[in-house]
């Protein structure tokens, strides 16, 4: 699964992989793998990037196309 909102909620922030890697308290090459859908990403890695961009987690993934909560 390629996570793309999550690439695209970045790029909107201005945001780095490894600055947000630091917000997750991960390394870059983690985020980076989450990005490309290399790696799942964990429930609570999840919910944080959620709430730091103020969007559902359903938005995330996909299932919805609303953006807020």
């Amino acid at each position: 699964m390629l996570y793309r909102r999550i690439r695209d909620l970045r790029e909107d922030s201005d945001l780095t992989q490894r600055e947000l890697g630091e917000i997750l308290h991960c390394s870059q090459r983690v985020y980076s793998n989450y990005e490309r859908g290399e790696l799942d990403i964990p429930t609570e890695i999840l919910i944080r990037l959620a709430d730091f961009y103020g969007v559902s987690v359903d938005y995330l993934l996909n299932r919805t196309d609303k953006r807020e909560l």
